[in-house]
């Protein structure tokens, strides 16, 4: 906090009207299931974006990252994206949002500090967004509800950056609450938490450094017709948490799915069973069982690997090296240890959950990682966080 503080006077000769701290995210299941409307299981992370803001006198914005050692600068009357401005586009988004709205804005001055780097796959991205949207409704003292926020967010991202605007990506980043997961209901644009407490392990982010390559286009699999295919096998379960839950019988998922290529069959049967993955883990979470749900997480990332075609030989080699903790237990029936591929896309991220007793091993083995593939990994021990707030308001 003191570190975006002094970084805004400098930078404006100003000090900073407020300061938004906002965490960075990752999604442990379903995070590429939203569009047939499922969930998504998601931690907010304390890997944080500051955002710096102070009003000025006239229209222009001026935008600064510490990090990067960048300025931009742009008017209320000229927004557009510019390719060269890359992490400004996202806060001129948010601004749009508001004007687009019905909202008035003034001028104002921005600094970002993030020790972690957009580039990282972290949610850091959103972490701006939603901070810059949460810094000027404050800042201007805009009468903006939570839906109309969310609103705002929606119109910068579709209409302004013509991006996806993701549910579960903005929740985490406003809702999220310590010692809590956050589950996404995209059917019912809803979300809710999960208490988060197994004091005996420890969770890791790890970008693996892994090039990304588009091994093929995610958009396929979200043809009208595939979403219609897996509404066919939807059955209403009042007693299911979300109430509702995937056909189970194989016979009947096979004639369901018959009319499709087989490539595109194995890519819905892993949504199928992420769903269930989805529920399973949340069960397993609140009846204070890790086995079951670590068992969830090894078997999500088998499927992503096996069936969604996402992974890479890389990724998959610390993942082994994660179920190998404990050599002495049968990791696929109870296991003690847990991880999986995170990333929208094909992301170069991975989580695992691990004990804490085995944290000198799990780094001794990115080591050898580092000796084999020649990439250097870098990991951040983190912990369910806060979603975006005031940190300091003068």
């Amino acid at each position: 906090m003191k570190e975006i503080y002094s970084v805004h006077k400098k930078i404006y000769g100003e000090v900073p009207k407020l300061m938004v701290e906002t965490p960075g995210r990752f999604h442990l299941l379903g995070e590429h299931s939203w569009f047939c409307k499922d969930k998504t299981v998601s931690m907010a992370v304390n890997l944080p974006v500051y955002i710096a803001v102070s009003p000025r006198e006239d229209s222009s914005v001026y935008f600064y990252f510490h990090q990067l050692g960048e300025s931009r600068k742009t008017t209320l009357s000229t927004l557009r994206v510019k390719k060269e401005d890359r992490w400004a586009n996202n806060m001129k988004a948010m601004i749009y949002g508001f004007t687009s709205g019905g909202f008035e804005v003034k001028g104002m001055n921005f600094s970002v500090y993030s020790d972690i780097l957009p580039s990282a796959g972290f949610g850091i991205t959103t972490a701006i967004k939603v901070g810059t949207a949460f810094a000027i409704r404050q800042l201007f003292k805009i009468p903006c509800t939570d839906v109309q926020l969310l609103q705002v967010i929606e119109r910068g991202n579709k209409l302004f950056l013509h991006t996806g605007n993701y549910i579960a990506d903005n929740y985490a980043a406003l809702y999220s609450k310590p010692g809590n997961l956050i589950v996404t209901d995209h059917a019912t644009g809803t979300y809710d938490y999960i208490p988060f407490d197994f004091k005996d392990k420890k969770i890791f982010l790890t970008d693996a450094k892994v090039p990304r390559i588009s091994i093929w286009d995610e958009t396929t699999i979200q043809e009208p017709e595939n979403v219609l295919l897996l509404g066919d096998l939807r059955e209403r379960k009042n007693n299911v948490y979300g109430g509702w839950m995937y056909e189970q019988s194989a016979t009947e998922i096979n004639e369901v799915l018959s009319v499709i290529s087989e490539d595109t069959k194995k890519k819905l049967l892993y949504i199928i069973k992420e769903h269930q993955y989805v529920l399973d883990a949340r069960e397993a979470i609140i009846n204070g069982k890790f086995g079951s749900f670590a068992r969830c997480i090894n078997q999500s990332h088998e499927n992503l690997r096996d069936l969604y075609k996402l992974s890479c030989p890389e990724i998959d080699w610390i993942l082994k090296r994660v179920n190998e903790l404990e050599p002495n237990l049968e990791y696929i029936r109870d296991p003690v240890t847990c991880g999986r591929i995170t990333g929208k896309g094909f992301g170069r991220c991975l989580y695992a959950i691990i004990r804490k007793g085995d944290v000198e091993t799990y780094m001794k083995k990115l080591s050898e990682y580092e000796r084999i593939f020649g990439f250097t990994p870098e990991t951040y021990e983190v912990k369910p966080a806060k979603g975006a707030h005031i940190v300091r308001n003068q």
